[in-house]
């Protein structure tokens, strides 16, 4: 489609004249006049220090302006005090792969031969509750858009669920219309899902979570950045036409607390178009390898008025917008309405005059519509136009970046001491055989821990044939180097019940538990991202926990060596509940993605077993660590006391053993791989023998012995830097000796093999004979197994 033309005009001069304008000079002229900031989602020192950068009160469209810029979602201005934390803890050592670090739209790491990759992750919370569908699908498109930003073709997406308890009323109909969004979103762009969790908690009852992931492959002369430099260089919006969807959407939705009566009305939410953003990626795509995009910047939360504060202020100059040739879709639309909406699949784009015709010719030949809505201007001023109107005239700067920095009042909640004393010592550890089969089979049929099919089968995992692995496996890994098969791997992980027990403990977890699954695929961790999804930070609660999870996250990533490149802050998940309690907000669910760097997808490690008669090895040692427990709380309904302690070093040295086996001159010496984590290694078991329908014999004696562990506690415990390794007999003493030089517990588990998972006990004494009698014997049979945890979810939904 060409350029705006005569039949399709945005607006009739009948509905031009109609429109009321609040020009710069009525603006100077009522400096006292009173503007509705309050509804805007502005508190009144807001809006006074708006009045005190421009010198007088905003025009109508300034106000729209500053209101979406200056939410919580836009402007991190309750958490970006602290998230400097995190480039204060990013050495130049860690800085060795960084190509492009926080404060662009993703991060860019090179992971060698001339290519990187570029990845993040981003919340769309709010507007999943509103509506589910379109909330999921334009949250995927929307960090697709992101990736495509920086010059990179997305190559996959992973997504992090969270929703409220399974028996509500309303929790089947938020979990359909998500699933339903993530699914037909990003099957129909045709990009694999490879990996996530879905999981279930009252908690996220009126705020469920949905963090959406994408990663994207480019050579490192292909990185494009958001700026707008070079005075008269046109200013381009191309993609989607402009509509009334979304109007204050994401930004508003995402800064504000779902509470009766609330003074913001809650906006429409975006709509997305898959086929449209298929199309936009090619011809992104395109233009970059062409050269003739000098910076460039999609369109999501706040829309034009994001986009254009942003490129203005990241450049050199200012830049100028003729608002009237926006291309639209409802030509009602007022001048704010046109700047605050949050319609998708659009990008917006700098162009030098001598690239015009050349950036005509691509975008026509993608029938993509555009129009030159403004140039780069000198002034260092953003000034836009309606009509011949001059409805706003700033400095971009206090828009896009230099919004208000609250230093929030934090403090440790009265209820935290009396929740970490409430400890498991009292709850009854399951002895005999029965009764630890019991729990076992309880806690894996439960919906947190049972088989996810339901939810990943549809989602489409290996279209555009270059992944390896996909959930349920610990890790995804695709192929990004066709030629020599080098490629990434990539886990997101995250421990609500953790976080709340401790969130200083709870973020780290939540790193060591990604790292871990990164290493156990047989990658090297070399960046993250991250989406801290808390409550109300005007809650002191709840701002103390975000604070606590930022500085244990950005100390753990210190001392792992892998810096955090770039990620979300969703804060407001609460739902209106009094301030103060212990059930005020969401569990605090800081997740946390881990890249890895792969020389040859081909030797990645699978989670479970395909072979019978292979040695199964557990590495790390178990200590007797059930708060906070899956066993605890699918069994109990228990949350309390302190979370298992994390070893950083003992977690990077697991990895250094697993990078090693996985990487010798033969290729990879273990046949499968899966961390322990949820359930522990009970959850592990069943996971591996599931994963290809082949069980194993196992025998926990010499675990339960060397730790001094009941058989409940080896298999139920949830310690970190552990996971299991398959491997042939002859390669036991490989593995051993791989452990031993890092100083890794060893332990023989057993062996692979028929269609049971066996289990033998530890010895435990008999106070009848009061003699020490061998271990029961716990015995699962893998078909009934498969059906019963197969069949929860649908029998939920």
């Amino acid at each position: 489609m060409t350029q705006r033309s005569e039949e399709n005009t945005s607006r009739t001069e009948a509905e031009n004249s109609a429109e009321n304008y609040d020009t710069i000079a009525d603006a100077a002229a009522t400096a006292d006049q009173p503007m509705p900031y309050a509804e805007l989602g502005l508190k009144e020192d807001e809006y006074l220090e708006i009045k005190n950068l421009l010198g007088r009160r905003p025009t109508n469209a300034e106000l729209a302006m500053y209101s979406v810029m200056w939410s919580e979602h836009c402007s991190y201005k309750s958490s970006k005090k602290h998230l400097r934390k995190f480039g204060q803890h990013t050495t130049d050592e860690m800085r060795e792969h960084l190509l492009v670090g926080m404060g662009e739209n993703a991060g860019v790491v090179d992971i060698g031969d001339g290519y990187a990759v570029t990845f993040k992750v981003e919340s769309h919370n709010h507007p999943s509750f509103v509506e589910p569908y379109q909330g999921a699908a334009t949250g995927v498109g929307g960090i697709v858009r992101d990736i495509m930003s920086m010059g990179a073709r997305p190559v996959a997406v992973m997504d992090q669920l969270r929703f409220g308890d399974v028996e509500h009323s309303d929790t089947a109909r938020v979990v359909h219309g998500v699933v339903s969004g993530v699914g037909g979103y990003g099957n129909c762009l045709g990009l694999p899902n490879i990996g996530g969790e879905t999981e279930f908690d009252a908690s996220y009852q009126g705020n469920p979570l949905v963090n959406a992931l994408c990663i994207g492959v480019l050579k490192h002369e292909d990185i494009h950045l958001a700026n707008a430099s070079g005075a008269g260089n046109h200013v381009i919006l191309f993609g989607a036409r402009t509509g009334g969807d979304g109007i204050g959407g994401a930004s508003i939705l995402a800064s504000e607390t779902f509470t009766d009566g609330m003074p913001t009305k809650r906006p429409s939410v975006q709509v997305g178009d898959p086929f449209m953003e298929k199309v936009l990626i090619e011809c992104c795509l395109e233009l970059f390898h062409s050269g003739v995009v000098e910076g460039i910047q999609d369109l999501g939360a706040a829309g034009i008025s994001c986009a254009t504060s942003e490129l203005a202020s990241n450049g050199d100059g200012g830049m100028h917008v003729d608002l009237e040739t926006v291309l639209l879709r409802d030509p009602t639309l007022t001048a704010g309405e046109i700047l605050m909406s949050e319609s998708q699949e659009r990008m917006m784009c700098v162009v030098t005059p001598e690239n015009l015709e050349a950036f005509k010719q691509i975008v026509e030949k993608w029938d993509v519509e555009y129009s030159v809505i403004g140039e780069v201007t000198g002034t260092g001023r953003l000034t836009i136009d309606h009509n011949g109107h001059r409805i706003v005239d700033v400095d971009p700067k206090t828009v896009a970046h230099e919004g208000p920095e609250y230093d929030r009042p934090y403090a440790r909640p009265a209820w935290q001491d009396e929740l970490n004393a409430n400890t498991t010592a009292d709850l009854p550890l399951p002895l005999s055989a029965e009764e630890i089969e019991r729990d076992l089979l309880k806690m894996v049929t439960s919906p947190n821990q049972a088989a996810k099919n339901w939810v990943t089968d549809q989602y489409d995992r290996y279209v555009q044939g270059n992944t390896a692995l996909a959930q349920p496996d610990d890790a995804g890994v695709i192929r990004v180097v066709p030629e020599t098969g080098r490629g990434v791997a990539l886990s997101t992980d995250a421990n609500g019940r953790f976080t709340k027990l401790d969130p200083f403990t709870g973020a780290q977890q939540a790193l060591a538990e990604s790292y871990r699954n990164v290493c156990t695929v047989g990658a090297k961790p070399l960046a993250v991202t991250d989406c801290l999804n808390f409550g109300s930070p005007e809650d002191p609660d709840a701002m103390w926990q975000l604070v606590q999870a930022i500085e244990g996250l950005a100390e753990a990533c210190e001392e792992m060596k892998v810096p955090v490149t770039g990620g979300n802050v969703s804060l407001y998940n609460s739902s209106g509940t009094e301030k103060g309690r212990p059930d005020s907000s969401i569990n605090p669910t800081p997740v946390v993605g881990v890249l890895g760097v792969m020389d040859d997808v081909t030797r990645a490690n699978p989670s479970g077993w395909k072979e019978e008669g292979l040695a199964v090895l557990l590495l790390g040692k178990t200590e007797s660590e059930l708060d906070g427990s899956a066993w605890a709380w699918e069994v109990h309904q228990h949350l309390g006391g302190q979370p298992p302690r994390v070893d950083l070093q003992a977690e990077m040295a697991l990895g250094r053993v697993l990078q090693a086996l996985s990487n010798s001159e033969e290729g990879s010496l273990l046949k499968a791989a899966h961390d322990l984590s949820a359930g522990g290694l009970a959850q592990t078991l069943v996971d591996s023998c599931l994963r290809y329908g082949i069980g194993a014999s196992i025998d926990l004696s010499s675990v339960a012995r060397t730790d001094n562990l009941q058989t409940a506690e080896v298999l139920f415990s949830e310690s970190g830097a552990r996971c299991i390794v398959a491997v042939p007999e002859g390669l036991v003493p490989a593995v051993e000796a791989a452990a031993n030089a890092e100083e890794v517990p060893f332990y023989r588990l057993g062996t692979t093999g028929g269609d049971l998972l066996t289990i033998v006990g530890a010895d435990r004494f008999d106070p009848e004979s009061e003699t020490e009698v061998e271990g029961d014997l716990i015995t699962l049979d893998l078909e009934a197994l498969q059906e019963a945890t197969q069949a929860t979810l649908p029998k939920h939904f």
